[in-house]
């Protein structure tokens, strides 16, 4: 009887745990013009983040990230600043991260659209953490906190362990 109890609980803890996400194909250009896409990044923790140069909370999380880049050099993770600009506005783009000291993986030509198929809303900022399989862990909606990144990233590098990070996080 205990037997039955217990592989009924079980099968109800796996009913609980939501299906996967992939993330939506991504094919963007570099600041140099190559196409670059997402799932070329496969294999490695990504961080993906939405801006704009018009964007005063972007400017704000830019070199928190260009940061946290720095310190995650070592391990597979894999951060891009997706820029939303118009291309009428793409001549700012590197005029900007030269003045905020920002070092990250560049890509541009996204729109509000793209966010909205991230499952990030409409606005900038927004910020997508994948795994190492391009599935989503997190969501943050508005100008990510250090802790907002750090804490999916970390779980993801130590083998999930512990408590999953939030699914969603609204900084707006």
């Amino acid at each position: 009887m205990f037997r039955q109890s217990l592989i009924v609980c079980v099968l109800a803890l796996f009913a609980w745990v939501a299906p996967a996400e992939r993330a939506p194909n991504l094919s963007l250009k570099d600041l140099d013009g190559h196409t670059q896409k997402l799932a070329g990044l496969r294999g490695q923790i990504v961080v993906l983040n939405f801006w704009a140069t018009w964007c005063g909370p972007c400017q704000e999380e830019l070199p928190r990230l260009s940061k946290m880049a720095r310190e995650f050099a070592g391990d597979k993770v894999h951060f891009v600043a997706v820029s939303i600009d118009e291309s009428k506005d793409r001549a700012k783009i590197e005029p900007l991260l030269t003045k905020l000291d920002v070092h990250l993986d560049v890509w541009a030509g996204s729109d509000s659209d793209t966010l909205g198929r991230f499952g990030l809303g409409d606005i900038v900022p927004g910020t997508i953490i994948l795994d190492d399989q391009g599935e989503v862990i997190s969501r943050i909606k508005g100008e990510a906190r250090e802790e907002d990144v750090r804490v999916p990233v970390e779980w993801l590098l130590h083998g999930r362990s512990g408590a999953a990070p939030a699914a969603v996080v609204k900084r707006y």
